[in-house]
């Protein structure tokens, strides 16, 4: 009978385990799915109404501070009017893509190495449809806003792929 729990306790030691950084990654990225969950659902549901606010404030915006018209500006105007042109498409590809960070992540929380590449897909795919449906003015005017965190994440889950065995 010892030999049986000896035989047991040396099979778990060779079994690869989660690693701390990776396990902190995962769990952000699940954060970071809810939230892009609610982002998307919420830009296709109330979409028009903001576009409206948006229109509002222009008459108050030349009492605003340099930075606040920076971000009120035309190019702004133009990119809530094509997304909500395109809220279908956009919302389908914000799905999918949470669906593929979320399996990616969970995948890799197994150790599997095509998490990764799940993962990753998921993560690329909204901005290649904005780029579609939206025109290269989303990336002139939020560039450098919306790829500072998934930049970071992709860098961080690229050094962790050491740790994906399967």
């Amino acid at each position: 009978m010892n030999q049986d729990v000896t035989t047991e306790i040396s099979a778990n030691e060779d079994t690869p385990k989660l690693g701390t950084g990776l396990n902190v990654l995962t769990i952000l990225t699940f954060i970071g799915s809810a939230y892009g969950l609610y982002s998307t659902l919420n830009n296709f549901l109330s979409g028009k109404k903001a576009l409206e606010d948006f229109e509002k404030a222009q008459d108050k915006l030349a009492e605003a501070p340099a930075w606040a018209k920076a971000l009120a500006g035309p190019e702004v105007h133009e990119v809530m009017v094509k997304s909500l042109d395109n809220k279908v498409p956009l919302l389908i590809i914000g799905l999918v893509s949470i669906v593929l960070c979320i399996y990616g992540a969970i995948e890799m929380r197994k150790l599997k190495k095509q998490g990764f590449t799940l993962w990753l897909i998921g993560e690329v795919l909204p901005y290649i449809g904005m780029v579609i449906f939206v025109g290269g003015i989303f990336f002139q005017t939020f560039l450098v806003y919306f790829l500072i965190f998934p930049l970071i994440f992709i860098i961080l889950y690229f050094f962790q792929r050491k740790n994906l065995v399967k």
